[in-house]
C-alpha cells in the first residue's frame, strides 16, 4: 500500500455503488501540463481517466475515492457511466476491511525501462502481480527454431488449386 487507505465503517453489501470519484475534470493536456514538473519515479497521483477527452484530477476538489489503494484482488471495482466514475463492491466487505480495487493503470510506448518498479504494487495478495500496471508485463520466451522440411516442388497453395496471391 502506498496511502491512507479507505476503510469500511460498517457492512457493505455486494453490488453497492459506494461512492463517485470527484474532482475537477480537464483535457488530457491540460492534466499533463499541470504535472509537468512532476518526478517521472514519483507514482503517486490522484488522476483517473474518464475517457480520451477527460481526466479527473482529484487532487483539485476530490473526495475520500481518492485515498483508496489498489489492490491486484480488490474487493471493488471502478465503474464509468455516463461519463461519472463510481467505486462498486464487487463481494461482501465487512466493517474495518479496506476498500481496493485494481488501477489497470494503461502502459504506454514511451514508459521508462523501471516502469515496473515505480508502478510496484504492494497489496501483499496472493494473486498480486507484482504491478499496478495493465497488461501484466509478459515474459520473454525463447523459442526453440522449427526444423526445415524438404521443400515439395509444388507450393501449398498448388495442391490446394488455389491461385497465388499477390504481393503488394
Amino acid at each position: 500500500m502506498h496511502g491512507r487507505g479507505v476503510f469500511a465503517a460498517a457492512f457493505i453489501p455486494k453490488g453497492t455503488r459506494i461512492l463517485e470519484y470527484l474532482g475537477e475534470r480537464l483535457s488530457h493536456k491540460a492534466a499533463d501540463d499541470r504535472y509537468d514538473g512532476h518526478d517521472v519515479n514519483d507514482n503517486h497521483t490522484f488522476l483517473f481517466i474518464v475517457d480520451k477527452h477527460t481526466v479527473i484530477d482529484a487532487a483539485v476538489g476530490g473526495n475520500d475515492a481518492r485515498f483508496i489503494n489498489h489492490q491486484c484482488e480488490g474487493n471493488c471495482e471502478s465503474v464509468i457511466q455516463y461519463r461519472r466514475v463510481f467505486i462498486d463492491a464487487t463481494r461482501d466487505i465487512a466493517a474495518g476491511d479496506e476498500l481496493g480495487y485494481d488501477y489497470e493503470i494503461g502502459r504506454e510506448k514511451d514508459d521508462p525501462p523501471n516502469v515496473d518498479e515505480i508502478y510496484a504494487c504492494r497489496c501483499g495478495s496472493p494473486q498480486c502481480r507484482g504491478t499496478m500496471l495493465w497488461p501484466p508485463k509478459q515474459k520473454a520466451v525463447t523459442r526453440r527454431p522449427k526444423p526445415q522440411a524438404r521443400k515439395s516442388r509444388r507450393t501449398e497453395s498448388k495442391r490446394r488449386g488455389e491461385r497465388p496471391r499477390r504481393r503488394a
